[in-house]
């Protein structure tokens, strides 16, 4: 992706960040066994096959229970509308808990949700941190995605004062990941 978010709009951010099973990261928590990543494989597959209705049913309580890939899905429905009421707070909170534990495709999202707006006020100190946050996280093999939040962060910076950047840059160096089971 060569633009930002807000030039490309959501569809196209989603569809680099949520292929799911081709460019999500398999970070599959460790209390998973062979149950939950298989359900968890189930619930992306029926997602990638638009089956909505049997991803939310297999993901959902992987997601209750702390899988950092059920949580980016399942918010990608609620920011999406897709087999759930479209519900754009609902997906932040999904993201949030992803971004906690460490996955940069939610970290990317919940900098592009306080970008734009949605799901909370445009907040451009939050949404710094968070692409910053990404860009971070991103291994080199998705160098694309980093880019994607590189981008995401040099376009809001230039909305924000020197104070609101030096604000946002000392959180990110503060930040410190949450447990999955902190919500």
């Amino acid at each position: 992706m060569k633009t930002i978010v807000g030039i490309v709009g959501v569809a196209a951010f989603l569809s680099v960040l949520l292929s799911v099973g081709a460019s999500l990261e398999a970070v599959t928590p460790a209390f998973a066994g062979p149950l939950e990543d298989k359900a968890l494989a189930d619930g992306q597959g029926a997602y990638q096959n638009h089956d909505y209705a049997t991803a939310e049913r297999l993901l959902g309580p992987l997601a209750e229970g702390g899988s950092a890939d059920a949580q980016l899905t399942i918010g990608a429905m609620y920011l999406t509308g897709k087999g759930v009421t479209q519900d754009p707070a609902e997906a932040l909170r999904w993201f949030q808990r992803a971004a906690d534990q460490g996955l940069a495709d939610a970290r990317s999202l919940l900098g592009f949700m306080y970008a734009s707006g949605r799901g909370a006020p445009q907040d451009s100190v939050r949404a710094y941190v968070w692409y910053s946050l990404a860009a971070g996280s991103f291994p080199e093999s998705a160098a694309e995605s980093r880019n994607a939040a590189m981008a995401g962060r040099d376009a809001i910076a230039t909305k924000m004062t020197p104070a609101q950047i030096a604000q946002a840059q000392k959180m990110v160096r503060e930040w410190r990941p949450k447990g999955k089971d902190q919500p």
